[in-house]
């Protein structure tokens, strides 16, 4: 059902914007029906595309020991239309098709096409009877709204487990917490264009960041939200000549490691002042969050890079000129790291690394910083080798130099001859 991997590659996404899919992505085409959808293996990420009023079917095999979970990333054409209901629904259904879980994002009040995402999973729940047990289940990935809205949309849709924690800890959320939002974070503006996508998405530490922004196009942010920290986002939309009025100017959403919304706003107008917008304040991210109802506290459920998107309303290119234009964005991340929950297992992307902390303060992307790895890696690997040459040099030095001290009959002659000669490679 899938094909070789494709490289990365840019898609447009939105009038003059372009979105660059995974690096090693599939090419997967999702079903009609449970019967003929294709399995999504954990770890993959697969590129498919959906028609205005099109359901797609994938299946995936779980055990009974970790906790799942699915994301679709929709990316409309260039010049696609969308309305305020058009949207992607992603669901996660068991073998008799009872929703284990499922979220919807829709575009809004925002009506311009940019990538939007969300995310299924399947938890497991030591009081709960449904989708607890092994075997095929079956995901299924909706475009709502108006059906009569026209191209396909691209898909990027990731597959990733977690592991159970090795004891249950507590199953309810905090009720307590700081919601007042910080102080701007000292140290000035520093400049930090963001990237095209999750893949490629910019490294962001605490800290007040600039960039420039086209209208029509998204720019991605990475964040590490450690456990026990909260994270705060505002953006900046600067001031620009010209007259003219353009409502929900600025859409930006921030989502979880696995691309689930958690929090968003697109209520900036924009009159050629200098706007700013900020997310609402979030709890702190926690293993118990999960058992909440709320989205806020449900999708602060782990550690990990958090992503921030925002895009620009084309309409600001229509009444203030087609340009960039100037874009700040003030980061907080709050609280001090609590220990993780004692997994049954590798955390994997839900864990902030020293890596991950030094990849976020350079603004490195993912494969910038996996490219970092493996230069660090043949570094340290030539560093090995050359420290080994260097002794085995000094080593043969020294013993021919005794060996011309043992010639000329000093006190090295009386020393027992050596049993090796000098290396004949290296």
């Amino acid at each position: 059902m899938c094909a070789a991997a494709l490289p990365g590659q840019a898609w447009a996404a939105g009038e003059s914007g372009s979105y660059v899919f995974a690096d090693g992505i599939k090419q997967v085409r999702g079903a009609a029906t449970t019967s003929d959808a294709p399995r999504l293996a954990a770890g993959a990420t697969y590129k498919d595309a959906i028609k205005g009023g099109g359901k797609l079917i994938y299946r995936v095999d779980l055990d009974a020991k970790t906790n799942a979970y699915v994301s679709a990333v929709a990316v409309p054409g260039a010049g696609s239309q969308v309305d305020l209901m058009d949207g992607l629904k992603v669901s996660l259904q068991d073998r008799d098709g009872y929703d284990c879980g499922s979220n919807e994002s829709r575009f809004g009040s925002a009506t311009y096409p940019r990538p939007i995402a969300d995310y299924a999973h399947r938890t497991l729940e030591k009081d709960s009877s449904s989708c607890q047990e092994a075997g095929s289940y079956y995901v299924v990935i909706e475009r709502t709204g108006k059906a009569a809205s026209p191209g396909s949309w691209d898909l990027e849709i990731r597959h990733v487990l977690e592991p159970k924690p090795k004891t249950e800890g507590p199953t309810a959320a905090p009720e307590n917490w700081a919601s007042a939002s910080p102080a701007p974070p000292a140290g000035g503006p520093r400049e930090r264009p963001g990237g095209t996508s999750f893949f490629d998405a910019t490294g962001l530490a605490e800290g007040e960041w600039t960039d420039r922004i086209e209208p029509g196009r998204s720019r991605f942010y990475r964040v590490p939200v450690d456990w026990g920290q909260q994270i705060f986002a505002s953006a900046d939309l600067g001031s620009s000549s010209g007259n003219g009025f353009v409502g929900s100017a600025l859409a930006m959403t921030l989502f979880n490691p696995v691309q689930g919304v958690v929090s968003s706003t697109d209520s900036m107008s924009y009159d050629g002042k200098q706007k700013s917008a900020a997310l609402d304040p979030l709890p702190p991210v926690r293993y118990e969050n999960r058992y909440d109802s709320s989205s806020d506290f449900e999708n602060t459920r782990f550690a990990g890079w958090y992503y921030l998107r925002v895009s620009l309303n084309p309409e600001v290119g229509e009444k203030f000129g087609k340009k960039p234009y100037g874009l700040t964005l003030r980061i907080n991340v709050k609280g001090t790291p609590q220990k993780a929950p004692a997994y049954d297992g590798p955390a994997g992307i839900f864990a902030v690394t020293q890596d991950d902390k030094e990849a976020a303060a350079s603004g490195q992307s993912a494969p910038e910083a996996e490219k970092s790895d493996t230069m660090k890696l043949v570094a340290a690997a030539g560093i090995g080798a050359g420290s080994v040459l260097v002794l085995g040099l000094g080593a043969w030095t020294l013993l021919a130099r005794r060996r011309g001290a043992a010639a000329d009959g000093g006190p090295a002659a009386r020393e027992e001859p050596a049993q090796y000669g000098p290396p004949t490679s290296w």
